[in-house]
């Protein structure tokens, strides 16, 4: 018996007709501010310009088995749980507002087996009994931490994501209940569910729009075997984003390309020099006199390539902060120096425009081919990853080396040392990088639209050569630019490829021109734009601070959580403080939602008791703690004091100490 499918639209799949029960083998809500804001991204992207012409955005499967013998459908979620949650939290949200009239959503449709925290958070939020958050109606014990971190970031990601856009909520409602898609997959009532999840953990994946585009490129250079082979070559080699790119080609072939020396540039000229190293060390590596087939051209590894288990470069050691259909995109950006969108979604449709239908769109594809190389060899080696090593993770800005004492041809010869090390002075300017793009990173944790990973390697691709010094100063007067041009400026913000390209990066924003008045407005509660405010600000601070413990060893994390460190509701029937006063950019420091979820209602003097057990999760914070006693008065002292860091970062250079 075949699965029944059903395409429902949003409006329908929540509005109260059928049930859905997340079962007790199902993991706990876990979406994040990447998945909700990729998620919220996806759907105004979609958005028509002419409400004439809406098509239909589908967002995905919910995959269901229908529980036999009950009144009304009652579906147990199998797949897309997470999805299901929340649409559901979002619909919620939308509801609370009443800014949009959602009569229809009266009756909660997702439920949960034997998990009265959840029920109980779940309830409280669709029913928008509180001012501002659900926690005010809540005690600890009824708390589901993670969905109502995913309330909070759909409170917080949903307005910013509007505003940009220039989107009304009504407008955004009207897309997502009508137009926005779901394919309800209902299994068979006599299905092996235990046998189900097992298909499901091994399902296959499909063809990628990412090897479409290379078999597209492939296809404009037929008749040319070398030029494929080259293509291919390239391609596998970049397509790992957590394996430096020397780890996809042979021995010989890194000699060739990134030099005897020490691996450390591509010294090539183009593609068409390119094309020719590897043809010699292609023949070279296989038997004299025969010719590459055509397996051998689209095989997924390079001729020659060392088998996988004698890498010296285990997969699982780097972790990546962008993904390589995204990776195709800032490439190409950053190439053609054009204003397209960083969007994998929009993948065949960009290369379609700047690539492959261009006059002579065979250049375009070898042109593209030799900046792909060139810029995976720059993103491994000046941007940060995350790395995993004995037992431990944190971030990392290296290089991989070659190490003399051996063969070319034997494995293990490489290793990875401070991109900018003691040996060239730069060693506090890689820690120093290493800070300012690990704050950029966990401010934007979405794949897409990852601007400051753009700018990075505009600077990069364009540079005759890196200096440690003359990147730093770049990237944090992207920083600034960021903040000031953009996050907090009192008119339209400047637009992201205006700073990067137009402005080359320079921050416009000069700080005799800034109103204190208009800065404070900005820097409120609930009209900070972006969490890089408050990260920048953090890496401002640790310049300051951190020549000693615990600020010397802070690490940026992903923190999605604004935290009041004077509560908005005290627990106790304590005094209040006045709205201004409360949510003051001086009363403000960002924390993980975990930590929020727990403390967000006590006093100051009990959050201090708490957090200094435990790491900082912000530099910020780490200083507000040391003030005694938090009242109106100390906020406002706070306050001056850090518009004074951010400002001084217009004003002046920072000192050359590092921590």
């Amino acid at each position: 018996m075949s699965s029944e499918i059903s395409q429902l639209s949003i409006k329908a799949l929540l509005s109260g007709r059928d049930e859905y029960v997340i079962p007790m083998y199902q993991r706990n809500y876990a979406w994040e501010e990447g998945e909700i804001t990729q998620l919220i991204q996806d759907v105004i992207d979609y958005l028509p310009k002419d409400c004439d012409k809406a098509r239909n955005y589908y967002i995905g499967t919910l995959v269901v088995y229908e529980r036999p013998d009950t009144q009304t459908p009652v579906f147990e979620t199998i797949d897309g749980q997470q999805r299901l949650t929340t649409l559901s939290l979002l619909t919620s949200f939308l509801k609370n507002t009443k800014v949009v009239d959602l009569a229809w959503y009266s009756t909660l449709s997702i439920h949960f087996d034997s998990r009265e925290h959840s029920r109980a958070t779940f309830a409280a939020i669709f029913e928008g009994k509180f001012n501002d958050d659900p926690a005010e109606v809540l005690i600890e014990k009824q708390i589901n931490t993670g969905i109502l971190n995913g309330y909070r970031l759909i409170q917080k990601v949903l307005p910013q994501k509007l505003k940009e856009k220039g989107v009304s909520p009504q407008r955004f409602a009207d897309y997502l209940f009508r137009y926005v898609q779901i394919m309800r997959v209902k299994v068979p009532a006599d299905t092996d569910l235990n046998h189900y999840f097992e298909i499901m953990n091994n399902r296959g994946e499909q063809l990628e729009k990412h090897e479409v585009l290379k078999a597209r490129m492939m296809e404009l250079l037929q008749g040319c075997e070398q030029s494929q082979n080259c293509l291919h070559a390239v391609w596998e080699a970049c397509a790992n984003m957590e394996r430096y790119v020397q780890m996809g080609f042979t021995p010989d072939q890194r000699g060739s390309i990134f030099g005897e020396e020490d691996w450390g540039g591509v010294e090539l000229a183009g593609f068409d020099a390119l094309r020719a190293a590897l043809h010699r060390t292609q023949k070279v590596a296989t038997k004299e006199g025969s010719a590459l087939t055509l397996d051998q051209i689209i095989a997924k590894a390079p001729i020659g390539a060392e088998p996988k288990e004698l890498s010296d470069d285990a997969p699982e050691r780097f972790n990546t902060v962008i993904n390589f259909p995204n990776f195709l995109l800032h490439v190409l950006r950053v190439d053609t120096q054009a204003d397209l969108p960083l969007d994998d979604k929009r993948l065949l449709d960009t290369f379609e425009i700047h690539v492959l239908k261009q006059p002579d769109p065979v250049a375009a594809v070898k042109r593209f081919t030799f900046s792909l190389l060139r810029c995976k060899h720059l993103f491994d080696q000046y941007v940060i990853k995350r790395e995993f090593i004995k037992g431990s993770d944190g971030w990392s800005l290296k290089r991989f080396k070659w190490n003399d004492g051996g063969e070319r041809s034997q494995v293990g010869r490489g290793s990875y040392v401070n991109t900018f090390g003691e040996e060239d002075g730069n060693e506090g300017n890689n820690r120093r990088i290493l800070m300012l793009l690990s704050a950029f990173h966990v401010s934007t944790p979405t794949l897409v639209y990852k601007h400051w990973l753009n700018a990075a390697l505009h600077h990069l691709f364009h540079a005759e050569q890196v200096d440690a010094q003359v990147y730093l100063q770049h990237m944090e007067s992207v920083a600034k630019a960021f903040v000031f041009d953009r996050f907090l400026s009192p008119e339209a913000g400047l637009d992201y490829f205006a700073i990067i390209y137009d402005n080359k990066g320079v921050c416009q924003t000069r700080r005799e021109s800034i109103v204190s008045e208009k800065l404070e407005s900005r820097l409120t509660f609930g009209d900070i734009e972006n969490n890089l405010v408050f990260n920048f600000l953090d890496y401002l601070l640790w310049l300051e601070h951190g020549v000693s413990e615990p600020v010397k060893s802070y690490e940026f994390t992903f923190r999605s959580s604004v935290e009041h460190y004077f509560p908005q509701h005290p627990l106790d029937g304590q005094a209040q403080l006045d709205a201004d006063t409360l949510n003051s950019f001086g009363n403000l420091c960002l924390i993980s939602h975990s930590k929020n979820s727990r403390l967000s209602n006590f006093m100051p003097s009990a959050k201090k008791e708490f957090y200094q057990n435990n790491i900082i999760d912000s530099v910020k914070q780490h200083l507000m703690m040391k003030t005694e006693p938090w009242d109106a008065s100390t906020i406002r002292t706070h306050y001056e004091q850090m518009k004074d860091v951010l400002l001084n970062s217009l004003a002046s250079k920072h000192k050359t100490e590092y921590p």
